[in-house]
């Protein structure tokens, strides 16, 4: 063996360098230098592109004005990275240790099973233990049994039996390591939450495995279709059970027993499937069925409690994540506290705020700037919104939309998208990840969140036309706007679009009124004819428009106003520089292709004995 060699090794983790030098019978005690060159490596890249490092950096290049109060944020949000690298690894031996805890106990949970099973084979528990009793006695007192005591109870007091033997012979579950403290977000309309929560979230890749990032309303569409398909499941399971408990036919018992030990296990389940939300929880990030180990992390804007629903779904999923170590960054315009100003479910919603106080440290992001208008002001130009809609607007709309379309070389065809539950969007005109609509067609018809998602997920250029000032008189409209632009701007969309007023004039309700927020009614209580949410999550079917009258009077005229404050807000950064330029790396279509392999040259020296 030579005394020099250079070998190219690829930069997927330190286990492939770990692995790579063994294949080249690299004593330990000679490699500890190139694995710690190795890991500093990395780690100054993820330094690099840290939160903090990010802003700073952008404020030198003029692209973000500096703001202390974005600057501690940004700080927070660094020292909770620097404290991921070791939690996952953490997080992966704790699941290696739950998945043979459970292993365990459910063989031990089978084997107390059959041996039940076994004593009812050899002969009726209740009989053999009343040997001496007259047949009439037995019979009176089978009678009081089945008179006094509810069904189900036998099952319940016999399944708790089971569990506590379980936790005898088996042990406690093990408990998961302590996760670092998130970080709850909360201030005014352009203060710059998201933008510091998305900075973390783009840091945290190659260090935490399983990390999602949602809005509300993908957040909840995607709770309501984890429940449908959790429903379904159990359905059909209830259908089919002969082939769920394939494993008790051939056990070498009689009916009776078989049958017996068939309505144990249905009745288990049943006790699982009463609360779902643990089960949908435990989908939301990480399908951990599916053996999937590490830590996780949920970044989740504009969290809101505004129904109902709402506070009982985040409750039970927040809480469940929480408490099995899923790391929390949330951003809102309200304090934890201040979630629920109109009290519903309050003591559900005591326990939310409790878990998230525990878990998450809350931080004001305490400014009354708007740093999207005020970043504007200074680079914006009118080429992406034109307005009024007068001749000279259409024509500069209709070149913009001739450019773009003749850049990509395709020829421009309309389209159908998958929506959700089987649903589907036509989209009129599209041109390789460009699309086009009216105003009219997607905020005029019965649409909603489920829609503006998957149309925001699929084209990464949007454009719409003829949006007309916005009032009461068309307040369903204006809701699905708000809603529209929401998706648009959380999934780093590109917008052309013509109006008939400048962006601030957009919300009139002066003459008219005031508008309400369609944010607010995403998920609440909805009726969608006749039917109540219910019936629309047997039938798989969501929408997002409509709510019942009763409903308007929860919400304060100061939620109202900062949803057309956002959406305000979000239109006039969807035309700067900064915004524009992170369409190419943020949008999903760009995220999707496959990426460049990085690859580094490792200068290997050793003595040749």
């Amino acid at each position: 063996m030579t005394t020099m060699m250079m070998r190219r090794l690829t930069t997927c983790s330190t286990t492939c360098f770990r692995k790579t030098l063994k294949q080249l019978n690299i004593n330990n005690s000679r490699h500890k230098y190139l694995i710690r060159h190795y890991c500093d490596q990395q780690s100054s890249k993820r330094s690099d592109s840290g939160p903090l490092t990010t802003y700073k950096k952008l404020v030198l290049q003029g692209k973000l004005q500096h703001d202390p109060h974005q600057e501690d944020v940004a700080s927070k949000l660094e020292d909770l990275l620097g404290r991921l690298e070791q939690y996952e690894k953490d997080m992966e031996e704790y699941h290696v240790s739950l998945a043979s805890w459970e292993k365990n106990r459910e063989n031990e949970r089978r084997r107390i099973l059959m041996g039940e099973a076994e004593s009812r084979q050899q002969g009726d528990v209740w009989t053999a233990t009343n040997k001496t009793r007259s047949t009439f006695v037995e019979k009176y007192i089978l009678r009081k049994r089945d008179d006094t005591v509810e069904p189900g109870v036998g099952k319940w007091v016999s399944y708790l039996n089971r569990e506590k033997k379980l936790n005898s012979a088996v042990g406690p579950r093990p408990v998961a390591p302590p996760a670092p403290k998130g970080l709850y977000l909360y201030g005014n309309v352009g203060s710059g939450k998201t933008m510091l929560m998305d900075m973390f979230y783009s840091a945290t890749e190659g260090i935490v495995k399983h990390r999602r990032r949602f809005h509300f309303h993908e957040a909840m569409l995607e709770i309501n279709e984890h429940m449908h398909k959790i429903w379904k499941d159990q359905v059909q399971e209830k259908c089919s059970e002969s082939g769920i408990y394939s494993w008790i036919m051939s056990l070498p018992f009689d009916t009776k027993v078989k049958e017996w030990l068939v309505a144990e296990e249905r009745y288990k389940k049943e006790v699982q499937m009463k609360n779902i939300l643990p089960a949908v929880a435990d989908k939301f990030l990480v399908d951990r069925q599916a053996g999937q180990r590490g830590a996780s992390i949920l970044c989740f804007d504009e969290i809101q409690t505004i129904d109902v629903f709402a506070i009982v779904a985040l409750s039970g999923i927040v809480s469940r994540l929480l408490s099995t170590g899923t790391v929390l960054v949330a951003t809102s315009n309200r304090a934890p506290e201040d979630l629920n100003q109109d009290g519903m479910q309050r003591e559900i919603f005591l326990k939310l705020v409790a878990q998230m106080e525990e878990h998450c440290q809350n931080v004001l992001v305490g400014n009354e700037v708007d740093y999207r208008r005020l970043i504007a002001k200074r680079v914006v130009s009118q080429d992406h919104y034109f307005w009024p809609l007068d001749e000279h607007a259409l024509n500069q709309y209709e070149k913009m939309w001739s450019e773009i379309t003749n850049q990509t070389g395709g020829g421009i065809t309309s389209n159908t998208i998958s929506v959700m539950f089987g649903r589907v969007l036509e989209v009129p005109e599209s041109c390789n990840g460009i699309a086009r609509f009216s105003f009219e067609y997607l905020c005029g018809r019965p649409v909603g969140a489920a829609d503006y998602i998957a149309l925001a997920r699929n084209y990464h250029t949007v454009f719409i036309s003829d949006i007309p000032a916005m009032s009461m008189r068309i307040r369903d409209k204006a809701r699905r706007f708000i809603t529209l632009i929401d998706e648009l701007y959380n999934h780093h969309c590109r917008l052309f679009c013509t109006a008939a007023t400048s962006i601030d004039d957009l919300f009139q309700g002066t003459d008219e009124g005031t508008l309400f927020d369609l944010e607010s009614f995403q998920f609440e209580t909805e009726t969608e004819g006749a039917k109540l949410r219910r019936d629309v999550l047997a039938e798989g079917n969501v929408s997002s428009v409509g709510g019942p009258s009763g409903i308007v009077s929860l919400l304060s005229g100061q939620e109202e106003m900062f949803a057309f404050r956002r959406a305000v807000s979000r239109l006039i950064e969807m035309q700067t520089p900064l915004y524009l330029d992170g369409v190419y790396s943020l949008h999903p279509c760009f995220q999707r292709k496959p990426l460049t392999v990085c690859c580094v040259y490792f200068k290997v020296e050793f003595d040749p004995f």
